[in-house]
């Protein structure tokens, strides 16, 4: 590291290490700003804790009793902000909560939820109301005792589109986004700090004033990087996994259950031929870098679940599953389920004799509904002011009505009839506004390249590379969609067998 100076590029503002929801919203936050930003993810973006997530828009029902009030406000006023800046890959949900006698009584989850519908200042959703479970569609679905539930709204999120989004928005605003690149050297001298960036061409040397370590499950680890002489165990790692099974059940509302161990989950609509059921809380140690859901943990999900539904389901049934770790801030709390889901900041701007010096900021917990919120919040602490730009400034493609989306898709489907059934929601879900762009001037589906399978052409894939930072298959398939869900193996196979081609075809240039 002691020749890294000689070897730097300009200097930069801010160097965001992790491509997570969190470093993807405080580089998109400073590059807005103005700011000479790089944001630097050792694999793609969204790769880990935020494509594991229930992809909720929420305020968190159940942090209310653990009088997180703060949270769940924050939250809640985030949930409409975010529906309004990414309407394509945020929409309203109507969530069934049944009461089940024996468990929280009517009274705690009606006045929990009254608070819930005007803590927040509830203006686009609508509130809560009573619903009687024994009538269509519930009772075609749940068990025969449950007579009794509550309705209310939250949001859904794609949400490493969200992740991915952002850091499109990031790069358009002059910031510096590096997948596939990893920051394996830090070292602070005086009021600037040397990194080494490790990524597919080699190794690069550059400078920052200021470096934001948001880089989740391994964030103790660069934290013990750049300031070595310190013991770093803030974390505390909890696993959340998911099932999905082909539709449990028809219509667009969701079910959220509560469980005799005081744990909820939740049963949800899922890529339009499934639903999603999770997620477990259980204490992590190890790897976190392919984690699998746990036999334990499917049970665990089923027999949840089968407290409720009329028709049991099993972990042999599911077409998929998925785990990932949330890199929480160790309260001490003794469950793994009321450790606070809230961000924490640890600023090091000292050096080892106590001067001021260059400073690292270390982000701890957090949730994806407030991570515009905690970006505002990092760059103040960092000295940056107190901007709010992005309270109203809409997500690439996000400049749709939230309120009259399907006017957007209809319109979208009459443009471009020609596309396959189906194609035109998928596609305004996933690009909004953009979905014209990708499309381009094709006039048929012989302008979309090769058919890759569904409703997938290479077009498509194209686009991804040169704006959403894709590079294989898997990025493409499964974090910037979910089509690897809808394809079958001999056409997820073709993708792949394209990427490689495509990145043949380059090296061949190159030469």
């Amino acid at each position: 590291m002691s020749q890294t100076a000689q070897h730097s590029e300009e200097m930069l503002d801010l160097l965001v290490i992790g491509g997570g929801i969190n470093g993807a919203g405080i580089a998109r936050d400073a590059a807005g700003r103005g700011l000479k930003v790089c944001l630097v993810e050792k694999d793609d973006l969204a790769s880990h804790t935020s494509s594991a997530s229930t992809k909720l828009v929420h305020g968190g029902l159940r942090y209310l009793e653990h009088l997180e009030f703060r949270l769940v406000r924050e939250s809640l006023i985030e949930r409409e902000r975010l529906l309004k800046i990414a309407p394509h890959i945020v929409w309203p949900l109507r969530f069934v909560l049944p009461h089940d006698k024996g468990l929280r009584p009517s009274w705690l989850l009606r006045l929990g939820l009254f608070m819930y519908d005007h803590l927040g200042g509830r203006k686009l959703l609508p509130p809560t109301r009573t619903v009687n479970l024994r009538e269509a569609p519930h009772g075609d679905f749940l068990e025969d005792r449950l007579v009794k539930g509550f309705e209310y709204s939250d949001c859904w999120v794609e949400d490493s589109r969200l992740v991915a989004l952002n850091c499109v928005d990031a790069k358009e605003r002059g910031a510096d986004i590096r997948t596939r690149t990893e920051c394996t050297g830090l070292a602070r001298d005086g009021q600037h700090w040397n990194a080494v960036l490790s990524g597919p061409d080699g190794e690069a040397y550059v400078q920052a004033r200021q470096v934001v370590n948001a880089a989740g499950p391994w964030v103790d680890k660069v934290l013990g990087r750049a300031i070595p002489r310190e013991s770093h165990e803030n974390l505390r790692l909890v696993k959340g996994s998911h099932l999905i099974f082909p539709k449990l059940f028809d219509g667009d509302h969701c079910y959220i259950f509560q469980n005799k161990d005081d744990r909820i989950i939740f049963a949800i609509p899922y890529e339009r031929d499934f639903t999603l059921v999770g997620t477990t809380d259980q204490g992590f140690e190890g790897d976190p870098s392919g984690i699998d859901i746990s036999p334990e943990e499917a049970e665990y999900i089923c027999d949840a679940a089968n407290e409720y539904l009329r028709t049991d389901i099993s972990p042999d049934q599911a077409v998929s599953s998925y785990a990932g770790v949330r890199p929480l801030y160790d309260d001490k709390a003794a469950s793994n389920s009321t450790v606070t889901r809230d961000y924490v900041f640890e600023l090091e701007d000292t050096d080892e004799n106590g001067a001021k010096a260059a400073p690292i900021l270390s982000i701890f917990g957090g949730k994806i509904t407030t991570y515009r919120k905690l970006a505002e919040h990092a760059l103040k602490r960092l000295g940056q002011g107190d901007t709010s730009w992005t309270i109203d400034a809409h997500l690439p493609g996000g400049e749709i009505d939230p309120m009259r989306f399907d006017a957007f898709v209809t319109d979208l489907a009459m443009r471009y009839p020609w596309l396959p059934n189906g194609a035109a929601l998928r596609l305004a879900r996933a690009y909004g506004t953009r979905a014209e762009a990708l499309i381009g001037g094709a006039q048929g589906l012989n302008d979309m390249g090769a058919h890759l399978g569904g409703d997938l052409f290479a077009r498509e894939l194209e686009y991804l590379i040169e704006h959403e930072f894709v590079r294989s298959a898997d990025d493409a398939l499964w974090r910037r969609s979910k089509l690897g869900l809808h394809l079958t193996k001999e056409e997820r196979a073709r993708v792949k067998d394209w990427f490689e081609s495509e990145q043949a075809s380059k090296k061949a240039a190159a030469l």
